[in-house]
């Protein structure tokens, strides 16, 4: 079962300072930005976050939080309770209707011991920014070069300024500046591209269950989010040499009616002005080695977008957290810390997290549209094997082992606070 940290300073993200605490720069206040900065001044470093966006009002539309995600969120002491839709079952099936599998998600609740949840961005934004010190990100700063220095590295911004810290954390998504000034190479598109966002229907049935339908040529997403709000998506072929129809609605309608009687619902009710945002290009990183700089070290997006094929990665963002605080955590903690421990335990985050990362990426960009024939097979699996296939996944990619030392930890901080 997960282990609760919150007491009664839990909310607040900011803590004294330690003797030896770090000044750490924070590229990015999205979601991945404020969860690693959050997790930073729990443990007593001085954290600056720069956002290029003139606010912190977030895009998109809702995102699914797994077991592994939720788990980092308790550590960080972020209060989900009520937030989103809790979902007990994920059912995925063709465009003709036959059953592949359902996935019992309340099993993988249990097995994995966190809430496995889908929430709109900005919900999940604003339970990681309840008690965050807001003078602490900083707004319009739009980073456009960085500079190593003999105590650390300098960033430099788009209005002649510059801040120096020991080490830069670049969580500034998928198109990150700091991606690019650590040497990574750039994102690379899949070929497909999701249409998608939040609609707030009359009534949704099933309000924890969440639909996913693979068609020939095509596949979607419906996604309770909570209340009346369905997160969907619509994913198709996409390149860049892609012309957006005037009329987007009556494209999808093309696509995907007929695939359900919820399908038809929400492709009546949406208009082209919904789909203004979209497309949005699915995109895969090349997991990042070594940096060229060594106080620089990347996290989310910035380090390895992926297509939205697992709902992966908010999670990951999360864990990317997670073995992050706890590889600067032990390097405080030794004897002999210094610039040059420091740089060590950037590189074990990132050899941690890489072995993990290929693997999620890699199984995310492999599209599932497939003809009938060949996906027919798929329906004899019975639904406790995909459970259990779903659950050794999670649990494989959760990092159980450092999970339960940050968990021990916290939980000996609690009572020494007592």
């Amino acid at each position: 079962m997960t282990v609760r940290h919150r007491d009664s300073d839990s909310t607040r993200a900011e803590r004294t300072l330690k003797p030896n605490a770090l000044r750490i720069l924070v590229v990015g206040a999205g979601v991945a930005g404020i969860s690693i900065a959050r997790g930073l001044l729990r443990d007593g470093h001085d954290v600056s976050v720069f956002e290029r966006r003139p606010d912190m009002r977030p895009g998109g539309g809702a995102v699914t939080i797994w077991s592994n995600g939720s788990t980092v969120l308790d550590q960080l002491g972020v209060d989900m309770e009520g937030a989103g839709q809790l979902l007990s079952t994920v059912r995925i099936a063709t465009s003709t209707g036959r059953r592949l599998v359902n996935i019992d998600v309340s099993t993988i609740m249990d097995r994995l011991g966190g809430a496995v949840r889908m929430v709109p961005r900005r919900v999940l934004l604003e339970r990681l920014l309840d008690g965050f010190p807001v003078d602490r990100i900083r707004c319009n700063s739009r980073v456009v070069g960085a500079v190593s220095t003999r105590d650390g590295v300098r960033i430099e911004f788009e209005d002649g300024s510059s801040v120096e810290g020991d080490l830069v954390i670049g969580a500034d998504g998928l198109h990150s500046k700091i991606r690019g000034i650590a040497g990574a190479p750039p994102a690379k598109p899949t070929g497909w591209c999701s249409w998608q966002g939040l609609i707030t229907l009359p009534d949704i049935a099933e309000k924890d269950v969440a639909v996913q339908i693979i068609g020939p040529r095509g596949n979607l997403g419906l996604w309770p989010a909570g209340g009346r709000d369905l997160q969907w998506w619509f994913d198709l072929p996409w390149s860049p040499g892609f012309v957006r129809p005037e009329h987007p609605i009556d494209m999808l309608r093309s696509n995907f009616a007929g695939w359900s009687d919820l399908v038809d619902d929400v492709l009546a009710t949406l208009t082209d002005d919904d789909l203004a945002p979209s497309p949005f290009p699915h995109f895969r990183h090349p997991i990042p080695s070594t940096p060229r700089m060594r106080a620089v070290t990347l996290l989310g997006d910035a380090a390895h977008a992926m297509p939205p094929i697992l709902a992966q990665g908010t999670n990951q963002a999360l864990l990317d957290t997670m073995v992050l605080c706890k590889a600067l955590s032990d390097s405080q903690k030794e004897a002999s810390a210094g610039t040059a421990d420091l740089y060590r335990a950037l590189r074990r985050y990132e050899k941690t997290r890489r072995r993990r990362l290929s693997a999620v990426s890699w199984v995310t960009s492999r599209q599932m549209s497939q003809s009938e024939s060949v996906l027919k097979p798929a329906a004899m699996i019975s639904d406790s094997f995909g459970t259990w296939a779903m659950t050794t996944f999670m649990r494989w990619l959760s990092h159980r082992r450092i999970s339960a030392e940050v968990n021990r930890a916290l939980s000996s901080q609690l009572v020494q606070s007592r």
